[in-house]
């Protein structure tokens, strides 16, 4: 009798085991390749006056079976999309027009996504001189939860840059209500980290105005954090 239950936990051992090893697995995040984060994009191929054909790659992820490739103008705000389980492809896209990409991963036994970083590039055009890229929003994050320290302030920070290295000043906005209408700080091109003012159980949003000498001006997009 003893010898047939201990088979029996055995044998459930290892049905257990087998169910644990086949259950499947999320996606993982890939890492971009090209077209390089916060460039120029000079080697698409040519279609015409206006559009060209640039190949985007990315590195091979863990337990993907598929990729979306998603490309958008930053001028105009169109979106292109692809589906390829491949890692790279290949879009039409206009020349001199600045364009932000990323990759979203796919698994087709689970309903969960990755999405890789988000990188910025020019495509290559006529164009002599460019806008600031948009300001990366580094601290804090979309939606974070975060304290305030002992003078009642939180830390915000950003990273920015330029193809032509003339960023001027940034102009940054904060308040209740959004899209943030309260100038909080204008600050210098080597200045990006601002200290603002905050309350307890709060929710801010908060955006980055990255302005060069040329009189480009880009936006940083709204994000929001709540203060504990």
């Amino acid at each position: 009798m003893i010898r047939y239950i201990l088979l029996f936990i055995v044998s459930l051992f290892i049905i257990t085991s087998c169910k644990k090893k086949n259950s499947p697995k999320p996606p993982g995040q890939v890492q971009l390749i090209f077209p390089d984060r916060n460039s120029e994009c000079t080697t698409g191929q040519s279609l015409n006056a206006e559009t060209s054909q640039v190949e985007f790659r990315w590195e091979e992820g863990i337990n993907v079976d598929t990729y979306e490739l998603r490309v958008t103008n930053g001028n105009t705000g169109t979106v292109q999309t692809i589906n390829t389980a491949s890692t790279s492809a290949r879009l039409p896209i206009a020349k001199g027009e600045p364009f932000s990409w990323f990759v979203k991963s796919k698994n087709n036994e689970v309903p969960e996504t990755v999405s890789s970083q988000i990188w910025n590039f020019y495509n290559a055009g006529s164009r002599t001189t460019f806008a600031p890229f948009p300001a990366d929003i580094l601290n804090p994050r979309m939606s974070e939860n975060v304290f305030k320290d002992v003078n009642n302030e939180v830390s915000l920070s950003w990273s920015a840059s330029d193809l032509d290295d003339d960023i001027l000043e940034y102009e940054v906005y904060l308040s209740v209500e959004t899209p943030p209408a309260d100038l909080v700080g204008t600050l210098d091109e080597d200045e990006t980290t601002l200290k603002v003012s905050v309350a307890s159980n709060t929710v801010y949003y908060w955006s980055v105005i990255t302005k060069d000498e040329e009189g480009n001006a880009t936006n940083s997009g709204i994000y929001s954090f709540k203060v504990l």
